[in-house]
């Protein structure tokens, strides 16, 4: 009996922490330091988890006109619950001219129950961040999310005629075997005041960005359920020395492709992005 009893303390004290599943979007609301654009406002986490790998996207907005759109990639420590979300940048935003968006780090735990409601989901933390101009002050802040089942974000976002009114001009076909492309724009020559927006299958990605020595940098995710993948320039404006043309470098693997891009009045540029699955490979892009 007693060793019976023995065995028993020894699987009941070394079973593992049991992993939650915490797949889906989380929602709350961060305060900002005084001063800021928006003293209060809502965030969105949708997160995708495989493994320890944590991808997904965030939504920071205070109401359907004014919002932020960023890609994140992070790590679950499934033993201790423990999540680790860094924002890679800025994919689309709509805000005050005068506002300045941040990246952020969150720092976050699972927790299950609290007070009357025990059946509630949340994710608890701290969050740092940088602004993108590298000088307006990101000040940190604590955040709690709650898991929803649906998101709750809903842009007030309308097709502008400079994408439906205009021929999408196949410049290329690229077929790459891996997930996660990488794109830089530049203004292609003479820096002339050239502003474009990106459209990733209809979905905005860029919005009215100035082409300049500094890129214009954004990551495109192949979904499986959609192999290909349609990516158009919109010229926002034909700059000092028309037409609208852009320097397009693309990192797919260990590949690399330069197209130069032309968009005007009647025109914008497309380039389709073809997934073929590696020989031999097993995984999911």
């Amino acid at each position: 009996m007693y060793r019976q009893f023995v065995l028993y303390l020894l699987l009941f004290y070394s079973t593992p922490v049991q992993a939650q599943d915490i797949n889906g979007i989380w929602k709350g609301k961060l305060v900002m330091a005084p001063g800021g654009c928006f003293p209060v406002y809502n965030i969105e986490l949708q997160l995708q988890v495989a493994g320890t790998r944590i991808t997904g996207t965030a939504y920071h907005f205070s109401d359907s006109l004014n919002y932020v759109r960023e890609n994140f990639e992070g790590i679950f420590k499934k033993d201790s619950n423990q999540i680790v979300i860094q924002e890679n940048g800025i994919i689309t935003f709509r805000i005050k001219e005068d506002c300045v968006p941040c990246v952020k780090k969150y720092l976050l735990s699972y927790h299950k129950g609290g007070g009357n409601v025990v059946t509630e989901e949340q994710l608890r933390g701290t969050w740092t961040g940088k602004a993108t101009d590298g000088k307006t002050a990101c000040d940190p802040g604590t955040l709690v999310l709650t898991r929803f089942d649906k998101s709750t974000f809903k842009p007030d976002f309308k097709l502008p005629p400079t994408l439906t009114k205009r021929k999408a001009e196949l410049v290329k076909e690229i077929k790459v075997d891996t997930g996660i492309i990488h794109i830089d724009f530049y203004d292609n020559g003479q820096i002339d005041g050239d502003t474009i927006s990106v459209y990733a299958n209809g979905m905005p990605v860029v919005s009215n960005r100035r082409l300049a020595a500094k890129p214009v940098s954004i990551t495109i995710k192949i979904d499986l359920k959609r192999t290909e993948q349609e990516l158009i320039m919109v010229g926002e404006n034909l700059g000092s020395i028309p037409p609208n043309t852009a320097l397009m470098i693309v990192n797919a693997g260990d590949k690399r492709y330069q197209l130069y891009l032309t968009s005007d009045e009647q025109k914008n540029a497309m380039v389709r992005f073809i997934y073929e699955k590696p020989a031999g490979a097993q995984h999911s892009p």
